[in-house]
Order: C-alpha cells, then sequence, then structure tokens
C-alpha cells in the first residue's frame, strides 16, 4: 500500500495521545504520579493536543475533507465510524477528568471516576483504529489479530514515555511511568518482531489461480498486462518497496523507537534532575521517529488482492 504521512502521523500521535490519556486516568488516581493540578491539566491537554492534531492530519487525505462528517452515520457496520465516533466521544469524559482533576485533586473520587472513563474511551478507539485494518481480507499483512494488539501496545508504550517525560519535567522521579515505559518498549520489541515474522512466513491468502477463479484449469500466468500504465489501483496498492530498504527501515523502527528509548529511560531514572529530564524527553522523541518509521513500513508492506490482477505473485 502507498503510504499517506498523514495517516501515518495520525495513528502515532493520536495513538501517542490516547495512550498518554489512558496512562493519566488509571494512575493518578492510584496515587502513582503527582498530585499536581498544573501537571494534571498540562499531561491531560498534551493528550488532547496529540489526538485531536492526528485527528486533524486524518483529514488531510481525503478528497473532499468537508464530507468526513458522513462516516459517523455507517458505526454499525463500519470500523472507521465506530473510531470516528469513539474519538468525539473521549473528549467529554476527558474535559471532565481535567475539570475533576483541578478542583478535586488527582486521587478524588469524581477524578477517579472520569479518568477511567476516560482510560476506557481512548483504550476503545485505540482498538476501533487497529480494527480499521485488521477488518480487511483482501490485505494479507493487516487480516490478523496481531495487528489490533500492537497498536494497543505500541499506544501505551508511547503514551509511556510521554508521561515520563512530563513527570521528569516537572521534577517527579517517575519510577512508576518510566519502569511501565521500558517494560512496554521490551514489549513492544518482541511484538514487533513477531509480527514481522509472521508476515514474512505465512502462506498468501489467495493467488492468481484462486483469485480468478480458473484453478481448477491448472497453473495461470498472465498472457499480457491488462493495462499499459500504472493506475490508480497499482499506485495505492501495488506501492513496492525493495527489500533492502525495507530491512534497513526495520532496524532504524526497532532501535529508534525501542531499543534506545529503553535505554535513555534506564540512564534517565536513577540521574533526575535537569539531566534526567533531558533524556527522558529524549526517549519520548526518539520513541515517536521510531513508530513513524514503524507505521510507515506497516503500510509500504502490506499487498492487496487486486495486485495480482496485473501479475504481481501471491
Amino acid at each position: 500500500m502507498n503510504p499517506a504521512f498523514s495517516v501515518i502521523f495520525f495513528t502515532t500521535a493520536s495513538g501517542a495521545g490516547y495512550g498518554l490519556l489512558a496512562l493519566l486516568g488509571l494512575l493518578a488516581p492510584a496515587g502513582l504520579l503527582p498530585d499536581s493540578v498544573a501537571f494534571g491539566l498540562v499531561g491531560i491537554a498534551l493528550a488532547l493536543a496529540l489526538v485531536t492534531t492526528g485527528l486533524l492530519a486524518s483529514t488531510v487525505h481525503l478528497g473532499h475533507p468537508e464530507r468526513a462528517w458522513r462516516a459517523f452515520s455507517q458505526w454499525r457496520t463500519s470500523w472507521l465510524s465506530r473510531e470516528g465516533v469513539a474519538a468525539v466521544l473521549t473528549y467529554i469524559p476527558a474535559l471532565l477528568f481535567a475539570f475533576a482533576w483541578s478542583t478535586g485533586g488527582a486521587t478524588g473520587g469524581t477524578t477517579a471516576a472520569f479518568g477511567v472513563a476516560s482510560a476506557v474511551m481512548a483504550v476503545a478507539t485505540v482498538y476501533c483504529t487497529g480494527m480499521i485494518y485488521a477488518s480487511l481480507k483482501p490485505i494479507r499483512q493487516w487480516h490478523s489479530p496481531l495487528v489490533t494488539r500492537n497498536y494497543l501496545l505500541f499506544a501505551a508504550f508511547s503514551g509511556a514515555v510521554c508521561l515520563t517525560a512530563l513527570a521528569a519535567l516537572f521534577g517527579w522521579p517517575g519510577e512508576a511511568p518510566g519502569g511501565l515505559a521500558i517494560l512496554l518498549a521490551l514489549s513492544g520489541l518482541f511484538a514487533k518482531l513477531r509480527y514481522w515474522r509472521f508476515i514474512d512466513g505465512a502462506a498468501p491468502g489467495s493467488t492468481i489461480e484462486s483469485a480468478t477463479g480458473l484453478g481448477g484449469l491448472g497453473k495461470v500466468r498472465m498472457l499480457e498486462s491488462p493495462n499499459t500504465q500504472d493506475n490508480y489501483l497499482l499506485k495505492e496498492m501495488g506501492f513496492r518497496i525493495g527489500r533492502k530498504h525495507a530491512a534497513r527501515l526495520r532496524r532504524i523502527a526497532l532501535v529508534a523507537g525501542f531499543v534506545v528509548p529503553a535505554l535513555l529511560l534506564l540512564l534517565a531514572l536513577p540521574i533526575g534532575g535537569g539531566a534526567g529530564a533531558l533524556l527522558a524527553v529524549a526517549a519520548a522523541v526518539l520513541a515517536l521517529l521510531g513508530l513513524i518509521a514503524e507505521r510507515w513500513l506497516f503500510f509500504a508492506e502490506a499487498t492487496h488482492t487486486v495486485t495480482l490482477y496485473y501479475g504481481r505473485a501471491a
């Protein structure tokens, strides 16, 4: 598939925002974050800023962004519509969460209730995003439960590194979010390796024989190309990335997205102070950049069944 940067930025930024919002909603009432109004308001504002920026970016690739509101009406059958509805509804408990924190503190009963509600809606939205791709049977690399699990895991990881950086900037030791971020980094590393092993070794869902329905007659081969030049389907769904470039980008995604951030956080937590905060911020920035590379590959390595009609092997 041809990677659209607007969608890549959307899934990365909004994933981090929802992950940060969910962690704030769960860790703050448990007393694992600073009981500070400024910290709460800045944290929730950062989460919603990431979410809003991502949602706005997602409309850039649309031919008619002004018609995007129509997608909300198909929530009964469309995961895209469900994602949109969940994304909008998340703002309600999130804003009430911010208000409750500012008036009753991080550990107040009302704060806890709205925090949990925000976390539930954030997880539901990310789940819907993952299901948009996991529900597409014609794309073998996406039609797997691993896709949705990875979307949830990477959202939690990116949210955790952002939360750790924020806690460090506020002078909070941040052992809880920092330790969680390191654990999620290792989990994300192995989850991504597992996913790549799956897409590299899984049998093709369709072949040119099954796609044309002529398999009963024997081996099918194309006599000549159905068109003389690239068309929309080939440009969007027949995008190819060289094996050498894919291997290099995989290494970049793993190192920048998971390995280096985990190492920086391991250094930042015991150091503390300004140096620790700088390391934590660097870890968050690197993690987001690495996830952008990971998400680019997620689209670039996907192949649509329709390309079989244009001569691509299964």
